[in-house]
């Protein structure tokens, strides 16, 4: 199973080597291929040397896709590494080798050796880790390598990978507007980089038509067979899950092991991606996929834990890492199902300020009875606990702030006190996500 990692602090040794990465460059962005193409280079190109690769690119869904799509090859008995990123709480989380997490001697090992064959060059913290993770990956065998891109895709450093087995592009919304572009379809190109000629790619729904124009037309460009959601596949919701078509498969499927209605799109993407894998996924390890998968701060119920016992018995919390107005639309979905049943619903939230406060509060408005605002810890772009209420009073909802997610909780139990029990939902960052899994075991 996709679980978070246990909250076991990193060696001094590798909280030594990952610092020393941090100080190779002085921004932590600036999207480029040269830096890591020649650290690769002076690596042996390690990248010529990894399983069959399905390249993930996209702004929402990315990580659930992948988790999904781990979740089925694992049940039909492949051996899966895995890069996602950020991490929640360790960094390891960020590199699975045939399903485990790397561990902190064999990451501290590899982070040196990586360290010495840069020689001190600039290079980005996600470059050096990345081509970390590449040597990793081409030294253990492994039938498939999950990759997501870590921010665009065109000169992200994973894109180096010059033929995946497919390339998938997930859902396309406004997010990093100031590294891809302000329009969708500049996002969308960008995104699109990752596609390379004569390979495979699988294109997900998408919620402006623009995208899946942008993604038809860079196909056709590089001669890229494009599996396209609504017109090569097909998911639509049932009664009791949901069913998945294309032209060789009608699937009738259980609910997705992972909340939300919007799953069930990033389950048919993994499910649409098995048909260009040079490895067998069978209908039953997809079936038991969907029921194995989980995947952190994705609508995640807190079922114990010191946060947990903040609130008065009965109340239920959640934790979701959604950060941009697309996430904002999908989790209104969501509030609109749990508020039906007349459950109030409460909201924690912070979120970097580089992300668009208002456009993801903005759709929860109507679903939520109040909100709590915090700044995220050891975040220096975190918008201020009392600006983030600021946006939230802008949005229409009755807002305060607090001095951390702690204190939150209990500012809502005591406005609600003596009142029917309630859902609390904590949301708007990856980063805060991270640390309320930390702060809760």
């Amino acid at each position: 199973m996709i679980k978070a990692a246990p909250l076991v602090p990193a060696s001094p040794r590798l909280e030594a080597a990952l610092d020393r990465m941090r100080q190779l460059h002085p921004v932590v962005i600036d999207l480029s291929l040269g830096r890591i193409e020649r650290l690769l280079h002076r690596l042996g190109n390690p990248e010529r040397h990894l399983p069959p690769t399905v390249h993930v690119a996209g702004t929402n869904g990315k990580g659930s896709t992948v988790a999904f799509l781990r979740a089925m090859a694992e049940a039909a008995g492949h051996r899966v590494h895995v890069y996602t990123s950020p991490h929640l709480v360790r960094f390891n989380e960020r590199i699975r080798l045939a399903g485990d997490l790397i561990g902190d001697d064999a990451l501290a090992d590899i982070l040196e050796e990586v360290e010495r064959a840069n020689d001190g060059d600039a290079i980005t913290f996600f470059e050096v880790t990345t081509a970390a993770a590449f040597l990793a990956f081409a030294r253990q065998p492994a039938d498939l390598l999950l990759l997501e891109v870590g921010l665009g895709g065109r000169l992200d450093a994973t894109n180096v990978i010059a033929s995946p087995a497919v390339s998938l592009l997930t859902r396309i919304s406004l997010d990093h507007t100031q590294f891809l572009g302000p329009t969708l379809a500049e996002i969308a190109a960008e995104k699109a980089g990752i596609v390379k000629p004569g390979r495979p790619v699988v294109a997900g729904p998408q919620a402006d038509p623009v995208a899946a124009q942008v993604f038809t037309d860079r196909a056709a460009a590089v001669g890229a067979p494009l599996s396209l959601h609504g017109r090569d596949w097909h998911v639509t919701a049932t009664a009791d899950g949901f069913r998945f078509t294309d032209a060789a498969r009608r699937l009738d499927l259980p609910p997705p092991g992972l909340a939300g209605a919007h799953q069930i799109h990033n389950a048919g993407l993994a499910i649409a991606a098995t048909a260009h894998l040079p490895l067998a996924i069978g209908d039953a390890a997809i079936r038991t996929g969907l029921a194995r998968v989980e995947w952190p701060a994705r609508l995640q119920r807190l079922r114990r834990g010191p946060l947990v016992e903040h609130l008065p018995a009965g109340w239920e919390l959640y934790l979701d890492g959604g950060h941009n107005d697309s996430a904002g639309e999908v989790l209104a979905a969501q509030l609109a199902r749990w508020t039906a049943d007349g459950r109030p619903l409460d909201l924690v939230f912070g979120m970097l300020g580089s992300k668009r406060p208002l456009d993801f509060l903005a759709p929860l408005a109507a679903h939520v009875r109040r909100l709590r605002a915090v700044s995220i810890p050891g975040e220096p772009n975190s918008v201020s606990a009392g600006d983030a209420a600021g946006f939230a009073r802008q949005a229409g909802m009755e807002a305060g702030d607090d001095a951390d997610v702690t204190a939150a909780l209990r500012a809502l139990a005591q406005a609600a006190a003596g009142a029917p029990p309630a859902r609390v939902l904590i949301c708007g960052s990856l980063y805060l996500a991270g640390t309320v899994l930390a702060t809760n075991g």
